[in-house]
């Protein structure tokens, strides 16, 4: 059974920073895509970064977050990180990991297993 545990969520005034951990557990982090996705209250849930299996080596971000957030992984920890800076009150959002197979996906129905998702406000 794949499962996927996240941390980091709190609360951060808007121009803060916050990182967000992934750990997948039933996979290593290499073998498979897993992107962050985040719904805010009101609307629907959507892609915000995935990072790619190792074999294909590549990052995503959304539009809205390209220049602020930055996605990594750790092996050796078996951890994808979400770094945000710069973080906007309309970043405010539930933000979950899931794995989408070898490629990534920004599209939420494409998730194979979710973690359970932490919260992430932002005050102005």
């Amino acid at each position: 059974e794949v499962q996927l545990v996240e941390s980091g969520g709190g609360w951060v005034q808007a121009g803060g920073s916050v990182r967000l951990s992934c750990v997948p557990a039933g996979f290593t982090v290499p073998d498979f895509a897993i992107g962050w996705f985040r719904q805010a209250p009101g609307k629907e849930r959507e892609g915000v970064s995935c990072i790619s299996s190792s074999s294909h080596g590549a990052t995503y971000y959304a539009d809205s977050v390209v220049g602020r957030f930055t996605i990594s992984s750790d092996s050796t920890k078996n951890t994808v990180y979400l770094q945000m800076d710069f973080l906007k009150p309309e970043d405010t959002a539930v933000y979950s990991c899931g794995t989408t197979g070898y490629y990534c996906s920004g599209d939420p129905s494409d998730v194979l297993s979710w973690g359970q998702g932490t919260q992430v406000t932002v005050s102005s």
